[in-house]
């Protein structure tokens, strides 16, 4: 799921982008808030988080002017609490509104809530020759036993598990990492690789994992 910020506060867009990415979400955060409906329409995200105060322009008419072309959900994140802001937010095309500040947690129910209701929310449990990856609780099952991942374990089995069948190349899982906010070298990228094999072979998994010498990883 690919998700837009359009926020100007440089640190808050940060801390956006990191609780998402550590979420396993494809993120873009605008630099420039000129243009923007022909920026949403060329970056096609599953739902943006859209700020109301924005350089020289309310996110009123930002929603206002998405809305004239594309339906992608839309969820007010912002420091006004009036009501009559919510009501003006919903009016104008919005799908939800959250008041900073909030709980990670929260804001993450309601995008995940937002997505289920448009129709676009992604599956959390992702399978594979019985195994079961589990995003949301961070763990592996199989055959009525678990195993519970650390965030960098879990986002390396999720992109093998979203590639299952291919070669994925030690610089390509790199890379995505890397995309996702987690900074692994290729030494270390073998360590986890070596302990998540660990737990999967603690599942009765042998195998699961394998390597392609010189190419990389597959399951």
């Amino acid at each position: 799921m690919h998700i837009l910020i359009i926020e100007d506060d440089t640190e808050f867009r940060q801390e956006l982008a990191e609780l998402l990415q550590g979420s396993l979400y494809r993120v873009t955060a605008l630099a420039r808030f000129d243009h923007i409906a022909g920026q949403v329409s060329s970056l096609s995200p599953d739902l943006i988080l859209l700020d109301l105060n924005l350089p020289g322009q309310s996110g009123f008419d930002v929603c206002a002017e998405i809305r004239k072309s594309s339906d992608v959900p839309v969820i007010f994140v912002t420091g006004r609490s009036d009501a009559s802001d919510e009501v003006t937010a919903l009016l104008q095309g919005g799908d939800d509104y959250i008041t900073k500040p909030f709980p990670p947690a929260v804001l993450l129910a309601h995008i995940t809530a937002v997505l289920k209701r448009a129709g676009k929310g992604e599956e959390p449990i992702l399978e594979h020759r019985g195994a079961a990856l589990d995003l949301a609780r961070g763990c592996i099952r199989y055959r009525g036993t678990s195993a519970e991942l650390t965030k960098n374990e879990l986002k390396i089995l999720a992109c093998l598990f979203r590639h299952k069948g291919r070669i994925v190349s030690r610089t390509e899982l790199v890379e995505y990492l890397w995309d996702n906010a987690v900074f692994l070298d290729d030494n270390a990228l073998s360590i986890h690789v070596t302990r998540i094999r660990g737990k999967l072979e603690g599942l009765g998994l042998s195998d699961f994992i394998r390597t392609k010498r010189g190419m990389g990883y597959m399951i």
